[in-house]
């Protein structure tokens, strides 16, 4: 399991990386060609290299593999003092549901269909949003869904700041010269990486005040729209070497990170359990 995982992470890590990629590209070069900064853009990057088809294969059957172990997070508990409480179990069902969709989206791909992995997420936005707008309350729907965007990706942002990802690693495995490296990774990775998802939300709160589907935007045009606000292309680049940041941190949560119930950092014995 702690193999699936750590695999899990770096596959991770290489689709962060190459989104980063293409919207350094964008931010550097106008309009970025065809590529969309997204996943569907980042499995198109990937087929188009060496190796691509077995590339996509390997991150299909990794990213499986952290389905897998968020699953077994969900059923037996998590690393850490509080990883067997309701909480943790249920984010962790939640992210199992996402990997299992994410994993089958890249290996449908690999296998040849095309529509499936590499959709724009733009596109995929605008359809849902419509459809959810059509619902009754959906304008409250979409609101509040766009609202809970933007609290988790402070949320994200705030986590990483204070550094709180540092309770996942195990830091006692971390060389001097280590530490600090890692540590810089999961702040400007994890900061990055939520004020995209914060950007997003904004998109889909102003998508539902105006009644207007093409007002949500996903991660793509949300990239873009960095670059249209004053000193844009600087910022999106910053952006982009912020995401970059956080991918190359999933290479370290790959090599670090506490894995399995035996992972759990050992509680204190107290004084009276000592005599």
């Amino acid at each position: 399991m702690a193999v699936a995982a750590r695999a899990g992470f770096a596959a991770r890590g290489l689709l962060y990386v190459l989104v980063a990629v293409i919207a350094l590209r964008i931010a550097l070069g106008g309009a970025g060609g065809e590529r969309q900064a997204d996943r569907g853009g980042a499995l198109g990057e990937l087929a188009g290299r060496p190796f691509g088809v077995a590339l996509l294969w390997i991150v299909g059957i990794a990213l499986a593999g952290l389905a897998v172990w968020r699953l077994s997070e969900a059923v037996f508990g998590a690393s850490g003092p509080d990883g067997s409480k309701a909480r943790r179990r249920v984010a962790a069902l939640f992210r199992c549901l996402f990997y299992g969709f994410v994993s089958y989206s890249v290996l449908a791909y690999a296998a040849g269909d095309r529509g499936s992995g590499s959709g724009s997420s733009d596109r995929q936005t605008d359809d849902v949003t419509a459809r959810v707008l059509e619902w009754p309350a959906g304008q409250w729907l979409l609101g509040l869904a766009g609202a809970g965007v933007v609290v988790a990706g402070v949320w994200i942002s705030v986590r990483a700041i204070r550094r709180k990802f540092l309770k996942e690693l195990r830091t006692e495995a971390l060389s001097a010269r280590a530490r600090p490296a890692v540590e810089a990774l999961g702040v400007t990775g994890g900061t990055a990486r939520g004020v995209v998802f914060a950007a997003a939300g904004v998109f889909a709160v102003v998508a539902a005040v105006r009644h207007q589907p093409g007002r949500a935007k996903g991660m793509d045009d949300t990239l873009r729209a960095f670059r249209d606000l004053p000193a844009g292309p600087w910022l999106l680049a910053l952006v982009a070497l912020g995401l970059a940041a956080f991918g190359l941190f999933c290479w370290c949560d790959a090599r670090w990170r506490r894995v399995g119930l035996a992972a759990r950092p050992a509680e204190p014995v107290s004084r009276r359990s000592r005599t």
